[in-house]
């Protein structure tokens, strides 16, 4: 033993040395079982005809609220809405009945749970009203609504997000969208009162020349926005995916006045767009930045593609066509870079790991029981391995990832800047 000890030792140190198996990643599991189903989730006292439209997790990652309602209204709304939620942390699970349900007086388009407060959410209607609730009271838990006045959006709400103040850390404020084409922006304060602080408008006018030609937009010019993302980095500037196809990038600091008819009477409208990106060949119903890096975000729609674009640069880098119908939904992973969900038309949840492949996902899912569309993909900010979905039929699956899929990959944060870098090469 004493004879080949130095041996071996000089053989392990030179082992140590090697650079033979830099970014070599053993792959333990199987692609097709990296992904489980830990719930199927539906709240049997609703009414049958309400589908899923939104979802998300709150701060601590426990509860999950779904927003029910429908996307196909062809006219004025004659459902009532619901908020439904369940704490997934508890050790059973109701699959039929949710832990609370709030009704709403008209469709909920959307819910947002706040950054850091696990009981209070905010949601948006069809009828234009934004409401906040604080789901740790019994009773009376909306505590703040925004009415419908001339202050407040005329058709659906499509997006709430909780905008943190860059004077008070703790403090966040609401910006709300709506297919009226305004973003609205509202402080909140402890008391419970919604004030209307300043407005935008998405218009016709910040189409690239060719797309204007045919917009979808109302006449007085104004087109409808479906989604809002703001940079990581800098949360003076987001993007917007828009229901006739643009795709825009905007500054909360605009002052550019906005020639509509149509003005607010508390607050002026403003143009947020600085930048038009090459928009989609039909309504965008999604959009977001990338977490990890402030010049990338993406967006999908009822062109069927998914697209990653650079801040920098109008074409999108590259172009996702799953043959999966319209996309209703896309996420980018909270904890690995180069994952992304997607929901599709046709009852799917696609998972895409950019590491191994920019065309096909590594993992095809049925997210829906009868293969209706799947209108939301949402990961679990607090818990990686967690992921939720929700479906025209009002089913919620829980899903649960693999480490593959919610572990941070080796030089994965250079792998996402060499993308960034590549739109440079456009």
């Amino acid at each position: 033993m004493a004879r080949v000890l130095p041996d071996v030792c000089k053989y392990l140190d030179e082992n140590t040395k090697s650079h033979a198996f830099d970014g070599y990643e053993v792959d333990w599991e199987d692609e097709n079982e990296a992904v489980t189903c830990l719930h199927v989730l539906e709240h049997a006292a609703l009414n049958r005809e309400l589908q899923c439209t939104n979802l998300s997790w709150n701060s601590n990652g426990s509860t999950l609220a779904a927003a029910y309602g429908r996307m196909d209204h062809q006219d004025w709304c004659t459902h009532k809405g619901s908020l439904c939620t369940w704490n997934v942390d508890r050790g059973k699970v109701s699959p039929t009945k949710a832990d609370s349900a709030i009704d709403t007086s008209s469709c909920l388009m959307c819910v947002t749970f706040h950054p850091t407060i696990p009981a209070l959410i905010a949601g948006g209607t069809f009828n234009g009203e934004v409401m906040i609730w604080d789901l740790s009271k019994d009773d009376d838990n909306l505590i703040a609504a925004s009415g419908i006045s001339d202050d407040t959006h005329r058709e659906p709400v499509t997006q709430i997000t909780w905008l943190q103040d860059p004077n008070k850390l703790k403090k966040y404020d609401i910006i709300s969208t709506s297919a009226d084409g305004k973003i609205l922006h509202w402080l909140f304060n402890e008391k419970g009162v919604l004030k209307l602080e300043e407005g935008f408008v998405l218009l016709a006018s910040s189409l690239p020349a060719m797309v204007n030609q045919g917009s979808r937009s109302r006449g007085d010019g104004e087109m409808g926005v479906n989604g809002i993302s703001f940079v990581e980095e800098d949360k003076s500037q987001f993007v917007l995916g828009s229901e006739s196809g643009g795709v825009f990038k905007c500054s909360m600091n605009s002052k550019a006045s906005a020639p509509t008819g149509e003005i607010l009477l508390s607050v002026p409208l403003y143009s947020p767009v600085t930048f038009a990106f090459q928009p989609h060949n039909g309504p965008v119903h999604a959009v977001q930045c990338s977490p990890f890096h402030r010049n990338l975000f993406m967006s999908c729609g009822t062109d069927m593609s998914i697209r990653v674009y650079s801040m920098l640069e109008s074409r999108p880098i590259f172009s996702i066509e799953p043959a999966s119908g319209y996309l209703f939904s896309a996420q980018w992973s909270p904890v690995r870079p180069l994952v992304f969900g997607a929901a599709t038309g046709q009852g799917q949840l696609l998972l895409y790991d950019l590491k191994k492949s920019k065309v096909k996902p590594v993992c095809i899912l049925d997210a829906s029981l009868e293969k209706k569309p799947v209108h939301v993909v949402q990961f679990n900010q607090r818990h990686r391995r967690l992921l939720a979905t929700g479906d025209a039929l009002g089913t919620l699956m829980i899903w649960q990832l693999s480490d593959e899929l919610s572990l941070q990959a080796n030089r994965e944060m250079e792998s996402l800047a060499d993308i960034a870098d590549s739109a440079l090469d456009l």
